[in-house]
């Protein structure tokens, strides 16, 4: 193989060492040369000082004298120095007694010592003489020509270079030939010999050259030989390798064409699987229309003779009859509430489980919802043994936005389930706002001294039809729907619901919902002044809360907790305002003191008719667990006493009213229902039977509100609807929807037929008061309120 001069790596190596020995020399003489050039320079200022040293004293000598003849001879002895070029002697005047000079050399290269000498010196020495050393007698000057010394230092450092070069350019040939022997040639031997290996040749072996047996070809030489028998045996194992290859690729020829047989049929399969998936989808969705219908129907036939029954039943309990028939009349309408509240349970669940629950995004007070379910759970529970209290946060906000139906179904279940645990102490729902979260949230307590949960059923009591143990619900009864309600309602406002409990020490419900906070809505301002002197003898925990409550408005409260009323002290403690709970220490008080204003904070099934209330000197009623609006507005009127009590005493029998409604329905019972109820509440009514009817009787007559029912014949409430909304003279007329359809699509219905608002069969007598108050501004009051 031939290489070229300039790529053997034996020129390369001496071009590297070449350029290295000539740098090296340069580098070396030009040292060698900057010490020469300092030691001539030096030796120019030396030569002059002797010249100087040895001239000074004749000259000192003539200048004293003032001997002009010896002076030329003496400057001309200093001429024949060859650097020298001028030599003068003036005395202390500056007059000159001798002078002489001659021109410089020239040269080419003069200019090369003048610019590292300069082109001249001069030297000047006082003269002075021993016996008078201060007197000043006159200069000896001295002016050299650097080119002399110049030009030696230049041929010195001329031949200096020179020598440099020489020994480098001999040592890169001694190099060369050096290199070439030593690593070039065995190389190139080494290649050779590697090129004239045969391929495929057994235990071939690459020669080492002669002499390179120890040292790196040497070692060269061994590794190459070492991969040339890796490559002999790597390439037998390629062949093989190969050859097994060749036998897989038939083999997997084979087993494609199996695999291939067995796509075709699984495709074949997979199509008549999805024709079958198809097929199920649609029964599925069949299926589900199907349950929607039922769930519909279901809602209507089962509402409607539960409207019928409690309708009944309510009207019945507001007429005349003995204690006996009254608690018979009672259970039967509380069953019937039970009834009532498993069925919209049940419905609830089949919407979550339709995915057609909707949720509602407008503004509450969730403090006044709260104290308004718990004031609805103390009219309807009999266990004076359990104390009912709510305790808000005074930073809660004033209005949270959110679904306030779905929060207070889950506050209801939850204040249900605590009630029917809790046999004695108290149940506790309370507020609070956390802030530290981002966005804040709302966290609801629903605290009981009950029965409590194993830790091991704290997380099954959320499963539907599911309770800790069989032993509590014959005990209890229920069905394990109410909580499982509550979880699925808290994760769809998406909240949290968790359990802490432990068994006979009672339970701790926690819902965190993130209701946002409408800021422009504030608390209101409190305005009040005085003394409270609360008196307590069987709510202690209210006590606590209302202390809490009126410290906060910024009243001076006091609690006096007295089981007995005769141990009361006499005096009482002075105060502007009494607050009593229970009226037999209200009974107590009044003979001690009868001007003191107070009020009673007692339980609905405690409180006293107008008269007793009166003679006991009392101003106020107020049912227990506290309103704070109700409670404001009563130490409001405390401070201007009324002659009359406030609206929570027994109020005057039903008003007549001049407003007449229409109530289109088809059922008799419901029709009896709903005229029974009108009827107390001061309404003038007639009744038709179905769209038609209503339609015809509104050709000739108008009322000022109409209550239809939905699902009729001749015609429904629906096309009923639409056609009144077509005449321009009843566009306004109130329409209220009375019908059994409970779910979601059917109030859309409802709003889509023209009809105002929506009331699902049953219905309690104070819903549909509170309808009629709003699209009947002048109301007469109910007595049941």
């Amino acid at each position: 193989m031939k290489i070229n001069l300039s790529d053997r790596l034996s020129f390369k190596q001496t071009r590297l060492g070449v350029m290295a020995a000539f740098f090296l020399g340069i580098l070396l003489g030009l040292v060698q040369v900057t010490v020469d050039y300092y030691a001539e320079n030096a030796a120019i200022d030396q030569e002059i000082e002797a010249q100087i040293n040895v001239s000074l004293g004749p000259a000192s000598r003539i200048a004293y004298n003032i001997d002009a003849e010896l002076a030329r001879e003496l400057v001309n002895g200093l001429l024949q120095a060859p650097p020298i070029v001028k030599a003068e002697i003036i005395d202390n005047n500056g007059t000159a007694l001798a002078s002489v000079s001659r021109p410089m050399l020239s040269s080419p290269y003069r200019f090369i010592s003048d610019t590292l000498f300069e082109r001249r010196r001069s030297y000047a020495q006082a003269l002075h003489v021993e016996f008078v050393p201060d007197e000043l007698l006159g200069h000896l000057i001295i002016e050299l020509d650097t080119f002399h010394h110049g030009a030696n230092f230049l041929r010195r450092a001329l031949l200096t270079m020179l020598s440099a070069f020489i020994l480098s350019l001999a040592l890169s040939l001694i190099l060369m030939v050096l290199f070439y022997t030593m690593l070039t040639k065995p190389l190139v031997h080494l290649i050779n010999n590697l090129l004239d290996i045969r391929q495929h040749t057994d235990h071939e072996r690459l020669p080492c050259p002669p002499g390179h047996q120890r040292d790196e070809i040497g070692a060269l030489v061994e590794v190459i030989n070492r991969q040339l028998q890796s490559i002999d045996v790597n390439l037998r194992q390629k062949l093989r390798a190969e050859e097994r290859l060749k036998q897989y690729l038939e083999e997997l020829e084979t087993i494609v064409k199996a695999r291939t047989n067995e796509l075709q049929k699984a495709n074949i399969q997979l199509r008549v699987s999805n024709q079958e998936l198809k097929d199920s989808r649609e029964e599925a969705l069949a299926m589900a229309e199907a349950r929607s219908a039922f769930l519909a129907n279901m809602s209507h036939e089962i509402r409607t003779p539960i409207n019928g029954l409690l309708g009944m039943l309510g009207l019945a309990l507001d007429s005349d009859m003995d204690d006996e028939q009254r608690q018979k009349l009672t259970v039967a309408y509380d069953s019937g509430k039970v009834l009532m509240a498993l069925l919209n349970d049940i419905l609830d669940l089949s919407k979550f489980e339709a995915g057609k629950l909707q949720l509602e995004q407008i503004p509450f007070d969730l403090g006044a919802l709260v104290e308004d379910t718990l004031r609805l759970m103390s009219q309807n529970t009999h266990k004076e043994a359990v104390e009912l209290a709510c305790q808000v946060d005074p930073k809660l906000p004033a209005q949270l936005e959110g679904d306030p139906t779905r929060v207070r179904q889950v506050i209801s279940n939850l204040l249900s389930n605590a009630l029917k645990f809790t046999a004695r102490g108290h149940v506790l729902v309370s507020l609070d706002w956390l802030t530290e979260h981002h966005p804040a949230r709302v966290c609801i307590r629903v605290e009981d001294t009950g029965i409590g949960i194993a830790p091991e059923a704290l997380e099954s009591i959320f499963s539907p039809f599911t309770q800790a143990d069989r032993n509590i619900s014959r005990r209890f009864g229920g069905t394990g729907l109410g909580l499982t309600l509550c979880r699925s309602l808290t994760d769809a406002m998406g909240g949290t619901l968790r359990v802490e409990s432990r068994p006979q020490q009672g339970s701790t419900f926690i819902v965190e919902l993130p209701l946002r906070s409408l800021h422009e809505a504030s608390q209101p301002q409190i305005k009040l002044a005085g003394q409270v002197l609360i008196f307590n003898q069987q709510q202690r925990l209210q006590g606590k809360i209302l202390q809490q409550l009126l410290t906060h408005w910024q009243l001076d409260t006091r609690v006096v907790n007295y089981p007995n009323p005769e141990q009361l002290p006499e005096p009482l403690p002075p105060a502007s305002y009494w607050i009593i709970d229970s009226p037999a220490l209200a009974e107590h008080l009044a003979r001690i003191n009868s001007e003191t204003p107070r009020l009673l904070l007692c339980p609905y099934r405690q409180q006293l008719d107008q008269q007793h209330a009166e003679h006991l000197h009392l101003h106020q009623q107020l049912p227990s667990p506290i309103s704070r609006a109700r409670l404001l507005r009563a130490l409001h009127e405390l401070e201007q006493p009324r002659k009359q009590s406030s609206s929570n005493l027994p109020e005057p029998s039903a008003q007549t009213n001049n407003a007449l409604l229409l109530l289109v329905e088809d059922n008799a019972v419901n029709q009896m229902v709903a005229k029974g109820m009108l009827t107390r509440m001061g309404y003038e009514v007639v009744a038709v039977e179905h769209g038609q009817a209503a339609l015809e009787w509104l050709e000739q007559q108008r009322c000022d509100l109409v209550l239809m029912d939905c699902n009729m014949p001749v015609m429904d409430g629906y096309e009923a609807s639409r056609r009144i909304r077509q005449k321009p003279d009843l566009v306004d007329l109130p329409i209220i929807a009375l019908t059994a359809n409970a779910l979601q699509d059917d109030r859309q219905r409802c709003e889509q037929a023209g009809m105002n608002d929506y009331l699902a069969k049953p219905f309690k007598r104070e819903d549909l008061q509170k309808l009629l108050r709003k699209w009947l501004p002048a109301q007469p009051l109910s007595p049941s309120e």
